[in-house]
């Protein structure tokens, strides 16, 4: 074996396997704190998860429910029963956005190019962003359920909601990794955020999260059943307020490993080989 062989340098991927999962879990535990520690320092980052939760809420519960109400055979009340459980998706999707959007600007700030100069696993940079995101959308969920509670949804389920928020979570989480991929792909993160508008609203007002999909043309109906946002608002639904569940649940979790299995490995190889 040669010399220049013994003393080659490690490449990133060498030297992430050199570091064991207890290595691992404790550089995303010290990233998720650092993570934290920056949006004590800029509580403006907030602003998305705390203020998007309520003013949807309030927006589509008193602008759409009362026609939407009679369509479902009530008034606003029932359109409230309805709504409140599809709007998990929406904040799913919504809040995963914005890691894509935060991601970037770390790159062009050059907080990235510290992080992967420094001796821990590179994949643990990515798993603290999914961690304080996953936090985050807890949170936004959460106010969301206040506001909602506030202004007439009856919550007759615990367990269902809580299974609903863990539904909602697991989801969110896989459509985390697509907007990381993106947060390393594109240029500038405005070109994340409107690649990011681009495909969330045909998901999010194509689906059942705001209004029955009955009454939409065929060819419409044909794309919300294999919406996911469909299947996880329906899930939510059905856990919450009573319905078919079973379906949804298995698709809903079907997308979100899916997903997961084929957009993590991709963004953290991204996150290595980025120049």
């Amino acid at each position: 074996m040669s010399a220049t062989t013994l003393t080659a340098p490690l490449t990133k991927g060498q030297a992430d396997s050199r570091i064991g999962l207890r290595a691992h879990v404790r550089h995303t535990s010290a990233l998720v704190r650092r993570n934290l520690l920056w949006i004590r320092q800029d509580p403006e980052s907030m602003f998305d998860a705390v203020l998007m939760p309520i003013v949807f809420t309030l927006l589509f519960v008193y602008v759409f429910g009362g026609s939407i109400g009679q369509a479902l055979g009530g008034g606003q009340d029932q359109y409230v029963q309805y709504v409140v459980p599809g709007m998990m998706a929406m904040m799913s999707m919504n809040i995963a956005m914005a890691v894509g959007t935060g991601f970037n600007q770390d790159f062009q700030n050059g907080i990235m190019d510290r992080f992967r100069t420094l001796p821990i696993g590179q994949g643990s940079v990515l798993f603290a962003k999914i961690v304080v995101e996953v936090m985050r959308l807890l949170i936004a969920t959460t106010i969301m359920m206040i506001v909602g509670v506030l202004v007439g949804f009856d919550i007759t389920n615990w367990p269902g909601l809580f299974a609903s928020v863990g539904l909602a979570a697991l989801f969110g989480t896989s459509i985390m990794w697509i907007f990381l991929v993106l947060g390393v792909a594109m240029k500038s993160a405005q070109s994340v955020q409107a690649m990011g508008f681009l495909v969330l609203m045909p998901l999010q007002f194509g689906s059942s999260i705001f209004a029955p999909t009955q009454s939409m043309p065929g060819w419409l109906q044909g794309f919300t059943d294999y919406n996911p946002l469909s299947s996880l608002a329906d899930a939510a639904r059905g856990l919450m307020v009573g319905g078919p569940v079973a379906h949804d649940l298995w698709v809903t979790i079907g997308w979100s490993v899916a997903l997961t299995l084929v957009m993590a490995p991709i963004a953290i190889h991204k996150f290595r080989t980025k120049n």
